[in-house]
């Protein structure tokens, strides 16, 4: 591990960071998100047959009431998302299921209006942006005795571009599975990307402790900065990925063995945690020199 030049090769992580963050920008451009029924309004039905049915056959019934329906099958249940349904459409709806199809439960019946779908986006852009500030000025708070040679207020705004690099890979993800596979943004999907916030945080943030530990010990400069960066990185190192990989040994367990409603969510924590594990060691680190060196440069 003490040959583990991190900062000596910043040019190959930052590289492989960047493609990742534009390839999943160019993603959600092209193919923008699947809001869920939380953000855009309408029904969800969450429907288990006790007869192997399809699709095409759920959409065939639905469309014989007039209902225009999205369908995705899971391994236990059946999800369909329509317009917004009345009362006596969805009693129309279950009557006409039991007799072409045959017995079913209904796990799940929601409904939601666009007013409230609006809102709810609103309030879930705030409540990230203001997760974020928050996060910023802590960080500064925290890091205020080591002003040299870097600003305490520089290590909040890396761990946040740390921490933005790790939600939009997900959220790049998402738009592909969406596109393809019919995966929804939903609120549960914006909790699974404050959760990776936090985690990814967290973990740049105990790297970052080693570093204002070692600038600590290191008053007179003796030792260059890319050197004590570099050897906070190794050090943090083995906690880093072991933390991850007994994180990422449940999720996947959750992921295969849980239930099919759950899924989404935990994989966009699985795609999180490991874009967490990598930018917390290879890109915010590797940006803190880039940055100091612009200022010596200066």
């Amino acid at each position: 591990m003490k040959t583990l030049d991190v900062i000596g090769k910043s040019k190959i992580w930052l590289s492989v960071s960047g493609f990742l963050v534009v390839a999943s920008i160019f993603c959600v451009a092209i193919f923008g998100l699947n809001w869920g029924i939380d953000f855009t309004g309408g029904t969800l039905l969450d429907v288990t047959f006790e007869n192997e049915v399809t699709v095409a056959q759920i959409k065939d019934v639905l469309s014989g009431v007039g209902v225009d329906a999205v369908v995705q099958e899971g391994s236990e249940s059946d999800l369909i998302r329509t317009v917004t349904l009345t009362q006596e459409k969805h009693d129309e709806i279950l009557s006409v299921f039991e007799e072409q199809i045959g017995a079913f439960e209904e796990n799940r019946f929601e409904s939601i209006g666009p007013v409230i779908g609006e809102e709810l986006k609103s309030k879930s852009v705030t409540a990230v942006v203001l997760l974020l500030i928050l996060i910023v000025l802590y960080v500064a708070w925290a890091f205020r005795k080591v002003s040299e040679p870097i600003a305490s207020w520089k290590y909040g705004i890396l761990t946040i571009i740390a921490g933005l690099h790790d939600v939009i890979i997900p959220v790049g993800v998402f738009a592909v599975l969406g596109h393809y596979m019919g995966y929804e943004v939903s609120a549960t999907f914006v909790a699974a990307l404050l959760t990776i916030l936090g985690y990814s945080i967290n973990d740049t943030i105990v790297i970052f402790d080693r570093t204002r530990e070692n600038l600590v010990s290191n008053r007179h400069g003796d030792v260059p900065f890319s050197e004590i960066v570099n050897k906070s990185v190794v050090q943090s190192f083995a906690r880093s990925i072991n933390t991850s990989f007994t994180t990422l040994l449940v999720l996947v367990a959750i992921f295969f063995f849980g239930g099919s409603t759950t899924q989404p969510f935990v994989l966009a924590l699985i795609i999180g945690i490991v874009s967490g594990a990598y930018s917390s060691i290879f890109v915010a680190s590797p940006i803190l020199v880039w940055w100091e060196s612009k200022r010596i440069a200066k």
